[in-house]
């Protein structure tokens, strides 16, 4: 998070927009890969936000691979997200409105290893059983998909 990183020395937490991707990665038991975050201790999808000269599909590869040790080999654009349900103020202060493109992956390899400074737990969850500590970003993302699924 170079980028962001560098404008927080400038802005300080005031709102800034953050544009980002997600990964809705399902298993071959249409269960959901979530990681307990540890900043804010809800449940949410792997992601991040966009590198200078990164593209949206490159940020999505990377933040899946850093966050959880799979690599994507196929990613499908689902939606993307943006506007005041995506305003969000992190435990710490800093305040972003987010817009997130959201791909799918089902075609993934490797074996789960979180990221030790971002990611306390990674599980899969049925689509009818998803913990209700959802982090804010990606609830409407997770809702938007259930709602295409069920």
């Amino acid at each position: 998070m170079g980028y962001i990183m560098d404008l927080r020395k400038i802005v300080g937490s005031r709102p800034l927009i953050m544009t980002g991707a997600c990964v809705i990665l399902v298993n071959k038991n249409g269960e959901l890969l979530l990681q307990l975050r540890k900043d804010n201790h809800c449940w949410g999808l792997a992601g991040g936000s966009l590198e200078i000269g990164e593209t949206l599909e490159e940020v999505a590869k990377r933040e899946l691979f850093e966050e959880t040790g799979l690599t994507a080999n196929q990613l499908i654009l689902f939606k993307v997200f943006s506007g005041q349900d995506f305003y969000y103020k992190y435990p710490h202060g800093d305040e972003v409105y987010n817009v997130v493109t959201a791909y799918i992956c089902r075609d993934y390899e490797g074996g789960l290893r979180r990221e030790e400074n971002e990611v306390q737990e990674l599980k899969f969850f049925n689509l009818t059983e998803l913990p209700s500590n959802i982090s804010p970003p990606d609830l409407p993302i997770i809702n938007a998909y259930k709602h295409k699924t069920c």
